[in-house]
């Protein structure tokens, strides 16, 4: 066994709609069935016992290791705690290759996962060693590490439940919710909205006191100190038991509470200034410690926090006891895990010691030991959910408190007896406001209700029914897409929006170009979604970045499918035939909002049968008003778009919406077929927006296909009184097309200037010039500048071989080199010709070509 190539599916797929690690995978002869391998799933289940069934009910076929190496980096990834079901084996059309596809939680242990997998494959196979409690320890401790803590976990988990889109930004707690224009972030329990200010107050213990303090809200006296001495002084001036803390502190580092000794004092004071420069002595409340948490202007959850401890048990010490209570499997080591392990570092010591124990003290049986005065979760203490008992005036003072520090998302430390009466009726007070608290004692409590306190952030950040999307267009199919999102994406900006468009061109937000080249993949995609100024998204999702590795987005507002082709890049990753190319266009309707629609060519069977795969509704396209796929659909009373004589129709029952073609640019008055298709995919997918028809046809009546707006989509110059026509068309379904719109514009004398991509098959090659060369009288082959794989001149020799029965070319000739190809086309143009340049690089081609003709008109005015 061989694994060739891994990939990460980071969206919906061609498999499945999760998250996937793809493996190409290569078995011999024998490891095709795995009953060739006498031993191997016995020794296999030796080293994982808890592997699934290889060949379950239903299963068809033989089980080859591939099956095998599926469902052991599935299994590894489920005993390792990940909540992950999906996988799939694929055999492929080449001898030996399979294709395993495995869900993942988090990209990095999904691919652990997969290598581990073929690490225990192999031990199975040569009957070696292999360590499944490491590996499994090694997959659980990379989790804890990447995965989402408790408190963002859980408000992202809310806001998929709200049907939020969510992107994580970093390694750590940032995340982003929404698109574009919509979007909102959070670090943690801070969302974009807490103010710096905010949390440079919270921050500062002593500020956030003082603005209280004016506010009326009951708060302990204190002082900032800088000195052992002074810390003892502020004491001794506030008497009685107090608190000592950094002032910039947070999640109980450095505080200790309850002292009243010189030497505890100094010992606390050393321990706070580890932690900061200043430092606070305050007036020690006695009661317990409460935390309150706000969000908006609500209290949505409250606990009380318990310092850690143990219970004796008259015969384990201190230490053993500890260690008893850090197996809990809900404690870890940071704050990944509910409750965080108890440790026996210095204050503890000296806890211990104030009470008359060390840790190798065993108290007497239910002897309660203090092991902290402090009571939070992340030195290892405990929380009791008291939310249903807290008072409307306890609940008020919090809120009272958020508010005027300013955080939206905010906890609130109160130390008192009982937080069902008034603060000021028991002697208690606000002891801290802190921004980006944690939630895990109010997901998880220790005793007590569970809160839905991720609901509640995600409400701030999104009303009830606001889902943070914009709307969303995908365009797939094999010819006519870029010019399809172009004019969708004009139309939409007409509707006043700032439209995100990626395509084979570049990537563009509004106007504005920010990446050239094929930018139709996922990544530009997100790259747009990410856009804080984007109010609506138009995207070319080509074949190659499904494949590679899936959408950018979970689902779409319209998917628009125009054609399925031949010459599409068969015969690469797996796609040998038009039928498999279906299945990978398909992939964004599948994946269209149940409320969205999927607008597809009726005049196109494998394009038309992809309407049972659609969640939401279909809009049916086609020049022929009568097919019979289009006539049945609207017999049905649904949406359609279709030609009735010179005009592009829009019908829904008996409403019907008419554009005449003489108004759309695009159509050159009706003569260029394609264009009309696009011109109808780009309606139907506004109209499924809810665009009004006026903007529509102010759209389609506004959008010029010139060089600029759609360069290389059939953008037509004068030269001299002869034609040229320049086109990216690159495989025969393009050249039919090309021909039929040629076939309308008369001409004296017809050439065609010609290229090939070299990662098409020999056979669409050849197809190309067999197409041409029944059309044009001269043909003029070049050589692109990358031959993607193909020896020199090995793709003009192939054109050249198609046009070895060409009945009308009578002339041709091989250039070297694209720009000397085209001057050699202009310099035999007479008017009234026609010339078709099929260009290879668009951009460069256009400008030179844009330079021949501006020199040629401004010979013309000389001479004139």
């Amino acid at each position: 066994m061989d694994v060739q190539r891994v990939r990460t599916l980071r969206g919906p797929n061609l498999w499945s709609r999760h998250t996937a690690i793809e493996a190409v995978v290569y078995c011999n002869d024998q490891e095709r069935a795995i009953c060739n391998l006498p031993g191997f799933e016995t020794r296999l289940r030796e080293r994982f016992p808890e592997l699934d069934v290889l060949k379950p009910a239903g299963y068809r076929g033989p089980v080859s290791v591939a099956r095998a190496l599926e469902l052991s980096a599935l299994g590894l990834q489920e005993q390792a705690g990940c909540p992950v079901t999906f996988s799939h084996t694929a055999a492929t059309v080449e001898d030996g290759i399979f294709q395993v596809i495995v869900e993942y939680s988090e990209e990095e242990v999904g691919r652990l996962a997969m290598d581990l997998a073929e690490q225990l494959i192999q031990a199975a196979l040569d009957d070696g060693p292999f360590d499944l409690a490491a590996a499994l320890a090694r997959l659980q401790d990379l989790d804890e590490d990447v995965r989402l803590g408790p408190s963002t976990g859980a408000i992202v988990q809310a806001a998929a439940a709200r049907g939020v889109p969510y992107r994580r930004l970093t390694q750590g707690s940032m995340v982003q919710f929404g698109w574009g224009s919509r979007q909102r972030r959070i670090q943690a329990a801070e969302t974009g909205r807490t103010g710096a200010i905010a949390e440079t107050i919270a921050q500062d213990k002593e500020l956030t006191k003082a603005l209280l303090d004016a506010a009326g809200v009951p708060v302990p006296l204190g002082k900032v100190v800088s000195t052992a001495e002074d810390a003892w002084a502020a004491a001794q001036a506030l008497g009685g038991r107090v608190v000592v803390k950094p002032r910039d502190g947070n999640q109980g580092k450095g505080v200790t509470v309850n002292i009243e000794t010189r030497d505890q004092v100094f010992a606390a004071f050393a321990g706070a200034k580890a932690r900061g420069d200043e430092i606070i002595v305050e007036r020690y409340l006695p009661g317990a410690d409460f935390r309150l948490l706000v969000v908006g202007d609500k209290l949505v959850a409250a606990a009380r926090r318990d310092p850690p401890r143990v219970i004796g048990d008259g015969q384990h010490t201190i230490r053993e006891l500890v260690e008893e209570i850090n197996r809990d499997p809900r404690r870890g080591s940071g704050h990944a895990t509910t409750l965080t392990k108890i440790r026996l570092d210095d204050i503890a010591l000296a806890t211990l010691a104030e009470r008359g124990f060390t840790a190798d003290s065993v108290p007497p049986k239910g002897k309660r030991v203090l092991l902290r005065n402090n009571a939070n979760l992340s030195t290892g203490g405990t929380a009791t959910d008291v939310t249903d008992d807290v008072h409307a005036e306890v609940a008020a003072r919090a809120v009272e408190a958020a508010q005027m520090v300013g955080l939206d998302i905010c906890g609130v430390d109160v130390v008192c007896e009982s937080v069902t009466r008034p603060l000021e009726e028991q002697g208690g007070g606000i002891v801290e406001v802190n921004a980006a608290p944690g939630l895990r004692m109010h997901l998880a409590p220790s005793f007590g209700k569970s809160r839905p306190v991720g609901e509640a952030i995600v409400d701030i950040m999104f009303p009830p029914g606001d889902s943070g999307r914009i709307p969303v267009v995908a365009v797939a199919g094999t010819n006519g897409k870029t010019t399809t999102v172009r004019l969708t994406a004009h139309i939409l900006g007409v509707q006043g929006h700032r439209v995100g468009m990626t395509n084979s061109d570049g990537v563009y937000i509004g106007r504005q170009r920010i990446d050239t080249g094929d930018c139709s993949g996922p990544r530009s995609a997100r790259n747009v979604l990410l856009h804080p100024e984007v109010d609506a998204a138009v995207f070319e999702t080509a074949r190659g970045g499904v494949l590679r590795e899936g959408l950018a987005f979970d689902r779409c507002d319209v998917a628009i499918v125009t054609n399925i082709g031949i010459g599409d890049h068969l015969g690469l990753n797996y796609i040998h035939s038009v039928e498999d190319l279906a299945v990978v266009k398909r992939v964004i309707v599948q994946n269209v909002a149940p409320q969205g629609t999927a607008v597809l060519n009726a005049a196109d069977p494998m394009v038309a049968a992809m309407a049972d795969a659609c969640p939401g509704s279909i809009i049916y396209f086609a020049s022929d008003r009568d097919h019979p796929v289009l006539a049945t659909h609207r017999a049905q009373g649904k949406r359609v778009v279709y030609l009735e004589g010179d005009a592009i129709v829009a019908a829904e029952g008996r409403s019907k919406v008419s554009i005449p073609l003489a108004d759309i640019p695009l159509t050159r008055n009706g003569s260029i077929g394609f264009q009309i298709e696009n011109a109808m995919a780009s309606a139907a997918a506004a109209w499924a927006l809810g665009v009004d028809w006026v903007i529509v046809k102010k759209g389609l009546s506004s959008f010029v296909n010139d060089a600029a707006t759609a360069p290389g989509r059939f953008n037509v110059f004068d030269y001299r009184g002869a034609t040229l026509i320049a086109d990216y068309g690159h495989n025969p379904d393009a050249m039919m097309a090309l021909l039929k719109a040629v076939d309308n514009m008369p001409a004296r004398r017809r050439a065609v200037v010609i290229s090939g991509a070299g990662d098409r098959r020999d056979e669409d090659i050849r197809r190309q010039t067999e197409l041409l060369g029944d059309a044009f009288d001269d043909v003029i082959l070049y050589q692109d500048q990358c031959q993607r794989g193909r020896a020199d001149g090995e793709v003009v020799a192939l054109l050249r071989a198609g046009l070895a029965q060409a009945r009308r070319a009578s002339h041709v000739q091989e250039i070297r080199g694209e720009f000397v190809a085209i001057d050699t086309a202009l310099a035999r143009l007479q008017a009234g010709d026609l010339c078709l340049i099929l260009v290879d690089q668009v951009e460069e081609a256009l400008q030179h070509i844009e330079q021949r003709v501006a020199g040629a008109t401004e010979s013309a005015v000389a001479l004139a």
